[in-house]
């Protein structure tokens, strides 16, 4: 083990800055893609095929924020956004749909639901708030869901739609994940939508592998790694197989001495349900920004202004403050610190990952901190302990404005 000063960055969820060694896949993606307004009939799908930890993930969420980009230059109204999902352990196309659907609303249940009735939620919200939208649909291996009435609905939406309304916002479908699974996750839509070709992934050659290792290890120490930490995290992931993520395992056990990416993480990371957060903090992270910065100053008056109508007391600045620490140990955030103000510095919050993407909890009093104490909130009571003694709290996401 050693010392971290963002361990953020060795979550597999990360995502990093470079897709490094698949720029010319990237580019053939965002090349299929034709953002910001492409020439061929929708729907507009892409598949990326690959072994898992040959960078799949990386080339689909990158692709998704080089699309959001050009849209955003293009037209500053209204605000495109992505929603990504890991298709992985999801069942069938019910469980896909009810997955996307929850990134509208969190609360929601597919239980009793049929598909067709899910997936017309999610095509009717699209309609309703009129974003252009990227959908990523992730980690699609053999054995996953069938994605083929996903597809069709998005190619064919105004049968799910209410009457006298047809057509959706641009929307674009990136997937990605193994050759076979892709291959049969769309076999019931293939002649009827361009799927294929997929762009197809190779096996990443050892100099990329080591210089993705040395990226992460660098990002993580907040310093440069020891030359001989990343021949020996190189040497175990190739020895294993290869890949990337074979690769960043072996660094996360390295570093912090989690032998596996599916075991608890460590306390930094926060709790495995999401990031313990009042979800007016980020919604005012949200508003302020635009998605790329804002200053502490504006995220407090709009934090301040929505505590007021939900008839609480504005967050204290340094409670606001660690609030935000907490977003940037997750990833989501990152504080700066500039010249200019009343006090000769400003305090910048910049959106990484975006706020679409976030999965957050309802703060509680009570919530563990990780550290055996727990948070108290004088304005809320002690929350009351479910049948496993830990207080009753779930994931949320940022519902769309």
């Amino acid at each position: 083990m050693m010392p971290t000063t963002n361990p953020e960055v060795l979550a597999n969820d990360w995502l990093p800055p470079l897709a490094v060694g698949r720029e010319r896949e990237l580019s053939e993606v965002v090349r299929r893609l034709d953002a910001p307004v492409p020439k061929a009939p929708s729907p507009w799908v892409v598949a990326v095929a690959g072994a898992s930890g040959s960078g799949t993930s990386t080339i689909a969420r990158r692709a998704a924020r080089e699309v959001v980009d050009r849209l955003r230059q293009a037209s500053a109204e209204p605000a495109p956004r992505i929603l990504a999902v890991r298709t992985a352990g999801l069942r069938g196309a019910h469980g896909v749909a009810t997955a996307l659907l929850r990134r509208f609303d969190e609360g929601f249940d597919g239980r009793g639901f049929p598909t067709a009735e899910v997936i017309a939620g999610v095509l009717r919200r699209l309609r309703r708030e009129r974003r252009p939208t990227v959908v990523v649909l992730d980690d699609v291996g053999v054995g996953g869901p069938d994605l083929g009435p996903i597809l069709r609905a998005f190619g064919s939406p105004d049968r799910f739609l209410p009457e006298g309304e047809s057509g959706l916002p641009l929307l674009w479908t990136i997937l990605a994940g193994s050759q076979d699974g892709l291959s049969t996750a769309v076999a019931d839509v293939e002649g009827r939508i361009a799927v294929r070709p997929f762009v197809e992934v190779g096996p990443y050659a050892e100099a990329h592998l080591r210089a993705i290792v040395a990226d992460r290890a660098e990002r993580a120490l907040g310093r440069p790694p020891p030359s001989t930490l990343v021949s020996r995290v190189v040497e175990h992931a190739v020895a294993d197989g290869g890949g990337a993520r074979r690769a960043v395992d072996v660094l996360r056990r390295e570093l912090l001495g989690c032998p596996r990416s599916h075991e608890a993480a460590p306390a930094r990371f926060e709790s495995a349900e999401g990031v313990a957060v009042e979800t007016r903090v980020v919604r005012a992270i949200d508003s302020a920004s635009g998605g790329v910065s804002a200053a502490l100053g504006d995220v407090k008056r709009l934090e301040a202004a929505l505590a007021g109508e939900e008839g609480r007391r504005p967050l204290p600045t340094t409670t606001l403050w660690r609030r935000i620490v907490r977003l940037e140990r997750a990833g989501y955030v990152r504080r700066e610190i500039r010249t200019g103000g009343a006090g000769g510095t400003r305090s910048i919050v910049r959106v990484l990952t975006p706020i679409d993407e976030w999965v957050t909890a309802p703060y509680r009093s009570g919530t563990p901190r990780g550290d055996g104490e727990t948070y108290r909130d004088p304005d809320r009571p002690a929350p009351t302990p479910s049948a496993s003694g830990g207080p009753r709290w779930r994931p949320v996401g940022r519902a769309a404005p």
